[in-house]
């Protein structure tokens, strides 16, 4: 025997020996580790029960509850659309531009239209509005003379008494991880979405329990063979759990968890479901931090389209963008996305879901994407700080942000971009005809409707998309002049003392401060204009005959007039408010003004009209509430004394630049050292309140009507507005009276001013033409004494030393 088989047997030897000891021990141990091994196994079985029943509860209390975070959508107000309303054809082509209509020879699709000069056909989408549904529908529209002359159905078999076209989309509200997605139904998207995306992702789709081993194994066998990963085998279920519930971790610890909950998931709910949260939750684009979510939302970021009307091509683009959003982004790489879609294509082809002309045709077609892509920032942020002030009250943060509300406003995106464009336009001329350094002044405007006091366009700023500070809601500023109606508005309700005729003292006046103060005021061009009737002292703005009626009718008196019109802050007893030494924003001028126009009704400003859920559910409503906080007379009276200002006053200006039927009021403002520049005023059915100034506080060197009324007259110049009625009240009575006395004219004695009275406190006595001093009666105010006048106190009894 040779040495080498001598050393085999000895190894062979070896390993029976080691053999026989396992053996041994197995025979002697065998009973307790086969008992071990069953505690193991029993103990493996109920981690994996106990671990998969998490993950069940995992899986359906996610997929049933708050599936997501939901961005608030807030919406324009619809246009109401019925014969002889007013509404240009301009105005209507531009606002179907802004809600993404597109102009074609003939419309076949929703959200397309065509127009022959005043004349369209519209093929409109539908929407759901808070309450009730607006259905998809083919009308045609006539326009005539700024109005709708004809409005019914395409087929021109069946007028339409009132349709509503969608509101457009004015801003969100996101959440904190800033996801954006509009969520659809499967009914709502097209069948051939779901025909490609299947063939695409998933051919087994509604075969398989949500792993596809088959698939896994294609993949497994692909990715070998190629020495990289050229093929996935997750199924549609799994892609929807891997960005639902789980990272993107790339671990075999995370693809079985995937599969487990992908199993669980088709386990409880059905396809249909299943389907639509993956069209909804696929990640298909970025726009900086904001994240693009879901068929829907690509559709308008991509084509500024609705889901339910795009093409195939368009379609294959965003199936194709379900592999890598980043790397086929068709506005950074459009060769590889055109290469993707046409393979979505090619792969829709084969499966038969389009034809092969339709392929042709399809692969040759531009990207067609917008080229510059809609922003997820609001184009009207200032509007949108009204919202977010008026839901604040309301609802939880956390809920605007992220319970996908749906906010219905009062805004009217025409007026809002018409607005815009006027107060920039404006201000950069005022900048340059006084010589002010470019960028340095600025401007906010609010318009707002009378019957109702919703807010309908607001700008902060001449930057109208910087979403900062909102000069028309935060400013400060003093108002000078815009405080004297409230203070005619408080002597007008003395009807008995006080009206449009009264005659009062424009000469100097001093108002005791304390035993060692006095306060004198002068007027703007510091003259004297003798005795004059309170309506040339309201139309011309002249300060001391308001100083004095102010303070004849008591500073306090002033102030719970201001009070009562809607201004909520302390205002401090002082005369000097009397000229508008005090502070207030653009908004609560606004407000003041909005009471004044409704005829004394106090109603809170407001922007939003309703508040609905996903389910269509109407949360909130913000109806109408109204308050009378004045006599309707003497607001009537009010009103034709700022009329005249817009006619012969301050104001003048308005009446070459707007026609003459479209009658306004208003009054400017203008504060020390021509800081800031005011007018507020309204019009029938508008009311509208413009500042001018500078940021740091520098003189303008423009006065209310130089600076404010130019962007007010530019304003309603082209808005479409009702006039107002300016004294046709008929709670007033018009008298002619002469000028010098405030009696009923004598037609023997020279010129005589119509003037209306409230109905009983017209003058009785008829004015003589003897150069006498006219006689003391109710409501008539005396000349004042030739001697110098005295210091006055600042409490109501001074009058006595002014007045006589």
């Amino acid at each position: 025997m040779s040495q080498e088989a001598g050393q085999e047997t000895q190894q062979d030897a070896l390993w029976k020996r080691f053999f026989k000891a396992v053996w041994f021990i197995f025979a002697l141990f065998g009973r307790t580790f086969r008992i071990l091994f069953m505690v193991a196994l029993i103990l493996g079985v109920l981690v994996f029960v106990v671990y998969t029943m998490q993950l069940d509860e995992n899986v359906r209390s996610q997929f049933e509850g708050k599936r997501w975070e939901l961005p608030a959508r807030v919406f324009a107000r619809p246009l109401d659309m019925y014969e002889g309303q007013q509404l240009y054809a301009d105005h209507l082509e531009q606002e179907m531009k802004l809600l993404g209509y597109r102009a074609v020879a003939e419309p076949t699709q929703t959200g397309q239209y065509r127009r022959k000069g005043d004349q369209f056909m519209i093929n409109t989408r539908g929407f759901q509005f808070a309450g009730d549904k607006e259905p998809a529908r083919s009308i045609k529209i006539n326009i005539n003379g700024g109005k709708i002359a004809s409005l019914g159905f395409s087929d021109g078999k069946s007028p339409l008494n009132l349709m509503r076209l969608e509101p457009v989309l004015i801003g969100n509200f996101y959440p904190r991880q800033n996801e954006d997605r509009v969520l659809v139904k499967q009914s709502e998207v097209s069948p051939l979405l779901i025909r490609g995306l299947l063939a695409v992702e998933d051919k087994k789709f509604y075969e398989h329990q949500g792993v596809n081993p088959l698939a896994i194994g294609r993949a497994v066998v692909a990715n070998l063979k190629a020495g990289h990963t050229v093929q996935g085998g997750s199924t549609l279920t799994q892609q929807l759990v891997k960005n639902f519930y789980l990272t993107n971790e790339r671990s075999w610890q995370r693809k079985i968890k995937e599969a487990m909950m992908a199993f669980l998931l088709e386990l409880h709910y059905d396809k249909r479901e299943i389907l639509e949260a993956y069209l909804n939750e696929i990640h298909l684009g970025q726009d900086g931090d904001r994240a693009i979510h879901g068929f829907g939302l690509a559709a308008q970021f991509y084509f500024n389209r609705q889901v339910g009307e795009l093409k195939a091509d368009q379609i294959a683009l965003l199936i194709g963008l379900a592999k890598g959003a980043g790397y086929y982004d068709p506005r950074r790489f459009p060769e590889r996305a055109v290469e993707r879609r046409n393979l979505v294509l090619q792969v829709m082809q084969q499966e038969g879901v389009i034809n092969p002309q339709e392929f042709a045709e399809a692969s040759q077609r531009p990207l067609g994407v917008e080229e510059h892509k809609p922003s997820g920032a609001s184009p009207f942020p200032a509007y949108l700080d009204v919202v977010r002030g008026q839901l604040q009250r309301d609802y939880k943060e956390e809920d605007i942000h992220s319970a996908g509300l749906m906010i219905f406003t009062s805004m009217d995106p025409i007026t809002q971009l018409t607005a815009e464009t006027i107060l920039q336009k404006r201000v950069a001329q005022l900048e340059r005809s006084q010589g002010i350094k470019k960028g340095k002044l600025n401007g906010a405007l609010i318009i707002s409707s009378v019957q109702g006091g919703e807010v309908v366009a607001l700008v902060g700023s001449r930057d109208v998309r910087y979403a900062g500070y909102n000069r028309a809601l935060t400013a400060q500023r003093q108002i000078g002049s815009l405080v004297k109606p409230a203070i005619y508005l408080t002597a007008f309700e003395q009807k008995n003392k006080y009206n449009l005729g009264t005659r009062i003292s424009d000469g100097p006046v001093t108002v005791k401060i304390d035993k060692r103060k006095y306060w004198q005021p002068g007027n703007y061009d510091q003259r004297h204009m003798g005795y004059i009737t309170v309506l040339k002292a309201l139309t011309l703005s002249r300060n001391t005959p308001a100083v004095r009626i102010g303070v004849d009718v008591g500073v306090d008196n002033v102030i719970n007039t201001l009070h009562g019109l809607g201004i909520n802050k302390k205002i401090p007893e002082y005369p000097s408010i009397l000229l508008g030494a005090l502070e207030m924003s653009p908004m609560d001028v606004q407000q003041m003004y909005q009471t004044i126009a409704a005829g004394g009704s106090y109603s809170p400003l407001k922007a939003i009209r309703s508040v609905m859920n996903l389910q269509g559910k109407v949360l909130t409503r913000y109806p109408l509430t109204v308050q009378q906080v004045a006599s309707p007379e003497a607001v009537d009276l009010l009103h034709y004394g700022m009329h005249r200002v817009t006619v012969d006053g301050t104001a003048k200006e308005l009446s070459s630049v707007l026609p003459e039927w479209k009658k306004v009021a208003g009054k400017t403002g203008t504060t020390n050292d021509k800081k800031d520049s005011w007018f507020a005023g309204f019009s029938g059915q508008h009311v509208a309140t413009v500042w001018v100034g500078r940021d740091d506080n520098k003189p303008t060197n423009m006065t209310g009507g130089t600076g404010a009324l130019k962007v007010w007259a530019d304003l309603f110049r082209v808005l479409p507005t009702k006039p107002l009625n300016a004294g046709g009240s008929s709670r007033l009575v018009w008298v002619d009276i002469d000028p010098t006395s405030g009696l009923r004219a004598n037609p023997a004695c020279g010129t005589s001013v119509p003037t209306p009275f409230i109905r009983g406190t017209q003058p009785q006595k008829t004015h003589f033409c003897a150069p006498v001093a006219p006689p003391v009666e109710e409501g008539t105010a005396a000349p004042a004494p030739a001697a110098a006048p005295q210091p006055a106190s600042g409490n109501s009894n001074w009058i006595d030393n002014l007045m006589q």
